[in-house]
């Protein structure tokens, strides 16, 4: 029977054009982009210098923070700049830039190590944090932080996020079908980490294919159990997944580990996995290319650094009508107007849209339906949310729990008058979180 949470829409998930294409391995264009935050936290510093020749798999960018993860090139060739260059998330950031020799040249280490299971608890989690993993899922989190929570937190299951429950998005998918013992095998390996013994492999109910392979597989894997979940958004968003699977509610401003839960990403898994075997750093990922504007959908793992107009172009290029480029699912992603920035670790996809999938609904009052708040996974009220964001009125957003939200656009998307609540939310989020940083470097 398959399991969901109270709230939630269901979109129509536009994954035919790419659920059936295996994986391609694309191949790295001449100059390599790497900027130096694609992770939640402190931004890394580059370690290296222009002129300096780097080898596949080297450390490129580090940083002594605790939440922070390194950056690593994908390639083998020569730094030519370290400059500012445009992110997919609409900054400029420092990056450094490589020029590919096509030599893929591997930095000595990265090799498979048969002893990989005597490490200790701390080794495997040190290699994790070289490795600079981070959740692939789009969220960024550093791994490494994720599976040593405080003493204090007792983890007893571990959840690995199959849903993929944005539209148009396959990446996750192909994965599970094409690597499924990898993926289990990064599932023990965390289980490890955190000495626990339950793990959860949740996939919505629209991948029969992948829960059956999945299935297929746990006889090596006695500690691992597959969970269907109902095909509903966002399924895949982490309080929701815990809920789904194990009943569990993580308290207003709390986080998994609260209520004894960690969830990672599928990709997220096989990086654990090569990083642990492998001493393998993140170095590419899997993303969904796909959109009425693409010509030819396809899924393909891309090296790191990869300029998004490379990306497109081997998916056979845009139509002519493309309006729009998103980094990421419809629901969450960013827009982009720059397909010169680069793949990062948290790149799931590149859509684009024809003028008619995006076309805005003319804007009107609210008429207070009342159905944003319906269904909210959160339990919210966006359209207070909404008009308190918009007076600048952040002690009432407050009030209204405005930080529980997790943008996940259900509001906009249902929204008869196209308010947009999300992006308002976003805004007053931002403001709130400038103060209270105001304030404590002020203290």
């Amino acid at each position: 029977m398959a399991v969901s949470f109270r709230g939630g829409i269901h979109p129509g998930d536009r994954k035919a054009d790419t659920k059936d294409k295996p994986i391609v391995w694309l191949s790295p264009s001449r100059l390599m982009v790497y900027p130096m935050s694609q992770h939640i936290g402190a931004p890394c510093k580059p370690i290296v210098s222009v002129g300096d020749h780097v080898n596949m798999g080297q450390k490129i960018g580090e940083s002594d923070a605790f939440v922070s993860a390194p950056i690593h090139s994908s390639v083998s060739g020569t730094v030519v700049e370290i400059r500012p260059h445009r992110h997919p998330n609409g900054s400029m950031c420092e990056a450094v830039i490589i020029e590919n020799d096509y030599a893929d040249t591997l930095e000595e280490g990265i090799r498979a190590y048969d002893d990989y299971d005597k490490l200790s608890r701390e080794e495997k989690l040190a290699r994790v944090r070289e490795a600079g993993i981070v959740g692939l899922g789009g969220a960024g989190f550093p791994t490494h932080i994720k599976l040593s929570p405080p003493p204090d937190k007792k983890v007893d299951c571990v959840i690995i996020n199959g849903a993929e429950c944005e539209p148009y998005l396959t990446s996750d998918h192909r994965v599970m079908l094409e690597m499924p013992e990898t993926v289990l095998d990064g599932l023990d390996i965390i289980m490890d980490i955190l000495g626990v013994d339950k793990g959860y492999v949740a996939i919505e109910e629209n991948k029969p294919d992948a829960i059956e392979r999945i299935k297929a597989c746990l006889s090596d894997h006695p500690r691992a159990t597959v969970v269907a979940l109902k095909t509903k958004y966002p399924q895949g968003s982490e309080k929701q997944l815990i809920e789904a699977v194990t009943g569990r509610q993580v308290p207003s401003g709390g986080l998994p580990a609260d209520v004894g839960v960690v969830v990672n990403n599928i990709d997220t898994c096989t990086a654990v996995y090569n990083a642990v075997t492998h001493c393998q750093p993140v170095m590419s990922r899997v993303v969904t290319v796909s959109g009425g504007a693409v010509n030819s959908p396809q899924n393909f793992r891309v090296r790191v650094g990869t300029p998004f107009a490379e990306v497109i172009e081997h998916a056979g290029g845009l139509k002519e009508n493309a309006a729009k480029v998103v980094m990421g699912g419809p629901m969450m992603g960013i827009a982009q107007f720059d397909l010169s920035v680069p793949v990062t670790k948290g790149t799931s996809a590149i859509l684009a849209f024809t003028q008619k999938e995006v076309a805005p609904k003319p804007y009107s009052p609210c008429i207070r339906c009342g159905e944003c708040v319906r269904k909210c996974p959160m339990h919210l009220m966006p359209l207070y949310l909404n008009a308190y964001a918009q007076k600048g009125n952040l002690e009432m957003c407050l009030k209204y729990n405005i930080m529980d939200c997790i943008e996940c656009g259900v509001c906009s998307y249902l929204c008869q008058c196209s308010n947009h609540p999300v992006q308002s939310i976003k805004i007053a989020k931002a403001k709130i979180n400038a103060e209270r940083r105001k304030q404590k470097g002020g203290q």
